[in-house]
């Protein structure tokens, strides 16, 4: 088996590796599916070797004691509120959950976090309480809005 990426997160899923990274690789540019492992070749893929948006991934399926958790998620910055919207709402399609402050679990239970490029803009403003009122205003939201973020900014 030749591995592709030397360094690489690995996703480790119980099941439907290659169905999950399919859809992921189908929600943002420069993605791409670049190998499969199958010991059986009529069987389920054990590993999926992925590009999402540039960086190296891999898949690979078997634990049923497998358990994704908010610690370790994948972060996706969208460039504007359309994006942000689009993604979210493709993750929390068909079974995914809805979390808070940009976070959120797909259908196979990975954990990611939308977050549009206004969050770290606003936050790391020179003036500490334009970030303290972003920081709030995040913190009522499950998915970003960034009109909302820019009101906090203001101070409205």
């Amino acid at each position: 088996m030749e591995l592709l990426a030397r360094v690489r997160t690995c996703l480790f899923l119980e099941r439907d590796v290659e169905q999950a990274a399919h859809f992921y690789v189908s929600l943002l540019p420069d993605s791409r599916i670049d190998n499969v492992v199958r010991p059986d070749p009529n069987g389920p893929a054990l590993v999926v070797e992925f590009s999402l948006g540039g960086a190296p991934f891999m898949m690979l399926a078997g634990n049923p004691e497998a358990q994704s958790t908010h610690t370790f998620s994948i972060s996706v910055l969208t460039d504007d509120q359309a994006e942000t919207d689009r993604l979210w709402d493709a993750l929390c399609a068909d079974g995914g959950e809805p979390g808070r402050c940009g976070w959120l679990r797909d259908r196979f239970g990975v954990h990611w976090q939308v977050v549009p490029e206004a969050l770290p803009r606003l936050m790391s403003s020179d003036d500490p309480e334009q970030g303290r009122r972003v920081q709030e205003a995040l913190f009522t939201m499950g998915r970003i809005d960034v009109a909302e973020l820019e009101k906090a900014a203001q101070g409205d």
